[in-house]
């Protein structure tokens, strides 16, 4: 995973309680990766307390790093992702999204392909309710959302996750249950397909110049 370079990137950010949805997101850059020219760039964001006493520290102590305004901004495409709570994204996610007023004002992410990805300990716990509900502030953010189209085999095959509208994943009641094969599958392909489109999207503003 890339390090701050020049080098044209797409934005995978996700929150992980347990671990499931940070694997598919290592899996989603593995995806970005396979695309010529374009790096992945995994980042997080903290968790937040109804206690005003409780901070996060500046850097966490483990997995990647928290998401600063710049990588958003220049992102040239993004990949959200967080577990399913209630038929909607973790509340942690949704602070910092609600945070991206600046983003949004300045048309920071207005025309970069973006899409969303969950992780549920049920198999029918709202997994696509949430990929539908983060869809919403990408749109506000005027993003081109892209899902996973049924060209891909393991949308058809899957036992455990996987949707048109993003990858999910199926953690188990212990969330304790790895990606499968066909998990993993769309994770790298949904990956890749958010990276292709920013690379052709970046190759026809060249083209314009």
């Amino acid at each position: 995973m890339s390090t701050y370079t020049d080098q044209p990137y797409v934005l995978v950010l996700y929150y992980s309680t347990t671990g499931a949805t940070l694997d598919m997101a290592l899996q989603i850059a593995r995806g970005v990766e396979q695309v010529e020219g374009i790096e992945a760039r995994v980042r997080t964001v903290p968790s937040i307390s109804t206690t005003i006493e409780a901070t996060a520290p500046a850097v966490p102590e483990s997995g990647a790093i928290y998401c600063t305004e710049e990588d958003l901004k220049n992102c040239s495409g993004l990949v959200l992702g967080s577990a399913t709570r209630f038929g909607n994204m973790a509340s942690a996610m949704k602070y910092f999204i609600d945070g991206t007023g600046g983003e949004w004002a300045t048309g920071a992410l207005v025309g970069k392909p973006a899409g969303v990805f969950t992780s549920a300990s049920s198999l029918h716990g709202g997994q696509e309710a949430t990929l539908l509900s983060m869809m919403i502030p990408l749109l506000h953010h005027g993003m081109l959302i892209a899902g996973i189209p049924y060209s891909e085999d393991a949308l058809m095959t899957t036992t455990t996750g996987g949707s048109p509208y993003g990858a999910s994943h199926f953690a188990g009641s212990e969330d304790n249950l790895p990606l499968s094969s066909e998990e993993i599958d769309l994770c790298r392909a949904q990956g890749k397909r958010i990276a292709t489109l920013a690379a052709i999207l970046l190759d026809s503003q060249l083209d314009s110049k």
